[in-house]
């Protein structure tokens, strides 16, 4: 929930993202399939919340979540919902994207959700007090880092990094998931942290829709194991060796 990338690659749409917690926070259970509001939805589950930073759903819509809006905010500590559980009410409602318009955010703490859902891309911020929807374009690739955990250098330098990478022409799913997890001497603000004050890259997520199916890798990183899954149910599971 703290680093995502959007990469559209011809008939494709990758969506990854790496989640970093606190290392006092339980690890999520692997992806898994619920009905929720009569809709299937494929995610990991947050054990704290019972919510999740990343999900996609059976009409092949992805939602995923980062902390944070425009800037480093002081959480109050008492808000009415958390913003995994809000994630949730995103992916099994009948229309998602015009839902981010109608949702009650009051109490909540500040957030940012992005959702991919029939070849748009929408993206919303909540700064506590005010919405901020647009619809961004799919044809290209973006990312976002938290703001809660990075200052505006560090996001552009990141940002100077993607389209480096992206620079290299067409990238496949591993490139990216190799992009996401790939080791640094940053362990502050690297794509893969470890921080002295406990913050530490728990998992990377990665979404891929192709041909009007869509798939989800978990890479586990405390736990040494990966998870595929698709919306059938089709689940393999391997170290990652």
């Amino acid at each position: 929930m703290c680093t995502v990338s959007f990469i559209p690659v011809k008939e494709t749409v990758i969506i990854t993202s790496n989640r970093d917690e606190h290392i006092s926070r339980p690890s999520a259970y692997k992806p898994c399939e619920e009905l929720i509001n009569g809709r299937r939805v494929l995610f990991p589950k947050d054990p704290k919340a019972g919510g999740t930073w990343f999900a996609v759903n059976e009409d092949n819509v992805i939602i995923v979540l980062l902390n944070g809006a425009f800037q480093r905010h002081t959480s109050k500590g008492n808000y009415a919902k958390s913003r995994g559980l809000i994630l949730l009410d995103l992916a099994s409602h009948q229309n998602p994207k015009a839902y981010l318009e109608k949702i009650d955010l009051v109490n909540i703490e500040p957030f940012t959700v992005l959702v991919s859902q029939e070849g748009t891309l929408n993206e919303l911020r909540w700064d506590g007090s005010e919405k901020f929807l647009k619809e961004l374009d799919s044809s290209k690739e973006h990312i976002w880092s938290s703001a809660t955990l990075y200052d505006k250098e560090v996001i552009r330098t990141r940002e100077t990094l993607f389209a480096d990478f992206i620079s290299k022409g067409v990238v496949t799913k591993n490139d990216i998931i190799a992009f996401h997890s790939g080791s640094s001497d940053d362990l502050e603000n690297g794509f893969i942290i470890e921080r002295k004050n406990g913050l530490k890259t728990f998992s990377v997520t990665q979404a891929v829709l192709q041909n009007d199916k869509i798939s989800l890798e978990h890479l586990d990183l405390l736990n040494q194991t990966t998870h595929k899954i698709d919306m059938n149910g089709n689940q393999l599971i391997h170290d990652l060796g």
